[in-house]
């Protein structure tokens, strides 16, 4: 499970109306970053744990009711403080970071001080920023579901090109820590990060709760418009099959692509062009329903539709597939491209279609209605 999946669970397990095992997991890093510890039972000397002054960020989980006392000596003495259920990105603001050798559950009925607390937690944000290495939302991505000190922990310091922001409004800074010169980002996309003086320049981001007041000359120009194509909580899934793709490509230069015609094959042997293997799903432009109406799927990116690379899976039939390529160009100039991916696939007997920003695999994943789900 990687990072950002353990601190999803976390955030999620905080949400819940019903009752949550309480537990803790301290990381080493701020942030949530680093090697972490997860214990939902006392500890009096985390050296046997090898977590002896390690600690620099705590997520606790659990209902209102579960509080946590963190100490920095063995035995739970020395300097303490109790932590409420929530995120603490970093224990420096309560004089902890790098310190706590001990810890344990408050009992439910037990009073404490106001001044035995450390200071309340952020609120958790419900919202994401995926990240893609080149303009276009191409490239190597990197997805945050939170607060990221410092990108160069995760491998993507200076390297991002275009952004998606989903849920709620992020702050990216050119430097770790949030600092240096940040600005706010709405939800929707971001074809390229160079209009706000940021193309590989982000060191950081975190995410601005909602009722936060952000004046006007921090934000960014406004994005295209994106739809939370996210998966819902306790959503089924299912795998539709991809019948069509053609790679979108705006360029200057001859532009010029190949469809290919199938007739029905021998059921169970798909025949999956290369423009179908090898990769996996991005993030979703957008979605309609009912691809052979020959209405475009709105996602605002101004690319120029027509050329592409175009290929077709046949199944269900007991004839063998014939091909047929027809190729067609138009003059332009510059190098060529491909800016998303149209692509349609059937559902329960319905035709759908939508636009990705990377290259499909076989299928697409999609909920009861058909609609996708990245």
């Amino acid at each position: 499970m990687t990072l950002y999946s353990r601190i999803a669970l976390a955030a999620a397990a905080l949400a819940c109306a019903g009752p949550a095992a309480a537990a803790i997991t301290f990381y080493e890093n701020d942030g949530y970053q680093g090697r972490s510890f997860t214990t939902e039972q006392p500890v009096n000397n985390l050296a046997r744990k090898g977590f002896n002054d390690r600690a620099s960020s705590v997520v606790v989980r659990g209902n209102r009711a579960e509080r946590w006392e963190v100490c920095e000596d063995r035995r739970f003495r020395g300097q303490c403080v109790v932590l409420r259920p929530g995120q603490y990105p970093s224990l420096a603001a309560m004089g902890l970071n790098d310190r706590v050798s001990s810890v344990r559950a408050v009992a439910r009925n037990a009073r404490v001080d106001d001044n035995r607390y450390a200071p309340a937690p952020p609120p958790v944000q419900a919202g994401q920023v995926v990240f893609y290495e080149h303009d276009g939302f191409q490239g190597r991505s990197f997805t945050a579901d939170g607060a990221v000190l410092n990108f160069r922990d995760a491998g993507f310091n200076d390297r991002a090109s275009s952004a998606v922001v989903r849920g709620a409004r992020a702050e990216v800074c050119d430097d770790a820590g949030y600092r240096g010169r940040c600005v706010v980002l709405q939800p929707g996309q971001y074809a390229s990060l160079g209009a706000m003086g940021l193309n590989d320049r982000v060191s950081s981001v975190r995410l601005i709760g909602a009722r936060a007041r952000v004046d006007n000359n921090r934000y960014a120009p406004s994005p295209v418009a994106v739809v939370d194509y996210g998966r819902r909580t306790n959503e089924r899934l299912y795998q539709a099959d991809i019948t069509s793709v053609r790679a979108v490509v705006d360029n200057a230069g001859q532009r010029c692509w190949v469809e290919q015609e199938q007739v029905a094959q021998e059921r169970g042997n798909a025949n999956v062009p290369g423009a179908l293997l090898g990769a996996v799903i991005g993030g979703v432009l957008g979605h309609q329903v009912g691809g052979g109406s020959g209405r475009d799927v709105a996602t605002g990116l101004g690319a120029i539709a027509g050329a592409a690379i175009g290929a077709n899976q046949g199944r269900g039939s007991n004839q063998p597939a014939t091909t047929q390529n027809v190729q067609r160009c138009s003059n332009a100039t510059g190098p060529a491209r491909p800016t998303y991916w149209d692509v349609t696939y059937t559902f329960r007997g319905t035709e759908h279609r939508v636009q990705m920003a990377t290259q499909p695999g076989a299928t697409v994943q999609v909920n009861a209605r058909g609609e996708p789900r990245a």
